[in-house]
């Protein structure tokens, strides 16, 4: 609950929704529509690569089509690296979470880095294939609205500053 790693202070939560619920007033649909926003953003590209491998193959008789076996590993880093470059960027957020007026940040307010960005997105991964209908029951049954990767992580998603403080007008 608290973070001693440089053994100065204890920190506490940044973020408490019994205080501030303006933080986490419809994060989890919010967090659902980002996803399908960075589904697109990270499909198409891939998509579009495949359709020009399928051009190139005819051009070239068949043989761009071996290119094809290049399309499942490109599109895991090309999901890295928009998760590392937009989750682990300055905002703290990807493109659709920033569509939606959502963040992520670490349990104490810290913002996001790449690396972690893409440990989070591994752990998604993984607890989505693994724990599919679990993931998306605990996100409803904690105040922080957070799902099982968070916890793991150490990660928070929450309105951003622009959208509580509109949250707040209407309290």
């Amino acid at each position: 609950m608290f973070d001693t790693r440089n053994g100065d202070e204890a920190r506490p939560y940044a973020f408490d929704p019994l205080v501030e619920p303006e933080y986490f007033r419809g994060v989890l649909f919010r967090r659902f529509l980002a996803f399908l926003i960075d589904a697109v953003m990270i499909c198409v590209p891939v998509g579009a690569a495949a359709l020009l491998i399928f051009v190139f193959g005819f051009l070239t008789l068949g043989l761009g089509w071996f290119l094809f076996g290049l399309l499942g590993p490109g599109f895991v880093v090309w999901a890295l690296v928009y998760t590392g470059l937009t989750l682990g960027g300055p905002r703290s957020a990807t493109i659709g979470m920033r569509a939606m007026g959502i963040e992520m940040r670490l349990w104490y307010g810290a913002p996001m880095t790449p690396l972690l960005a893409v440990v989070s997105l591994v752990l998604f991964w993984v607890s989505m294939s693994v724990f599919t209908p679990l993931v998306a029951v605990v996100g409803l049954l904690n105040r922080r609205k957070r799902l099982v990767h968070d916890f793991v992580v150490g990660t928070v998603v929450t309105n951003d500053e622009a959208r509580a403080d509109e949250l707040r007008r209407y309290r």
